[in-house]
């Protein structure tokens, strides 16, 4: 898994690396500018804060079957972002899911970072990511949307979105 420099349309100096056992330390701080309403969009459900097992349960991953990076503050070390991806049972497809402070969205942070996972995800030889996103979270479909991702309604969940990117439609070059 790669790390990445990275510059946000506003120049601030980011860098993407792989997720460690150590950035739980991070994330209080960052979930702080996280809003209730982002956390759901994310989790599915109601939530103010994350609870620190579900945190442990974040940091710990098996790097075998599932890749996730984090985006520093190059200037402060603030966590800014993160974002995943889990094999599925096939091995051969992977699931992802991405959380940014509230006030980075629209900076193109999310946007960098799903291209630095779906780049590492071509890499590894997956076949495609795919996501659930709720049906509300235009932001997210919008940007899944300019990435290349096609959009289908869950047929098993009312008001969720299945977004789905097979990498071999991605060319080498949309990943830099």
């Amino acid at each position: 898994m790669h790390e990445r420099h990275v510059t946000l349309r506003d120049g601030e100096r980011v860098l993407l690396r792989p997720l460690t056992v150590s950035d739980a330390a991070l994330y209080p701080d960052f979930l702080k500018d996280v809003t209730p309403d982002d956390l759901r969009l994310r989790f599915f459900a109601s939530m103010r804060e994350l609870a620190p097992e579900i945190i442990e349960k974040l940091v710990h991953y098996d790097p075998a079957h599932a890749m996730a990076f984090i985006a520093i503050d190059e200037a402060s070390g603030c966590m800014l972002g993160v974002v995943r991806l889990h094999d599925d049972a096939t091995a051969k497809n992977g699931e992802f899911a991405i959380l940014l402070r509230s006030h980075l969205k629209g900076h193109g942070l999310g946007w960098l970072m799903m291209k630095h996972m779906i780049a590492n995800a071509k890499d590894r030889g997956l076949k495609a990511v795919h996501g659930q996103v709720l049906a509300q979270n235009s932001t997210m479909l919008m940007m899944c949307s300019e990435l290349g991702f096609h959009s289908t309604d869950d047929p098993n969940e009312r008001g969720v979105k299945l977004v789905e990117l097979p990498l071999d439609e991605v060319p080498a070059e949309a990943m830099d």
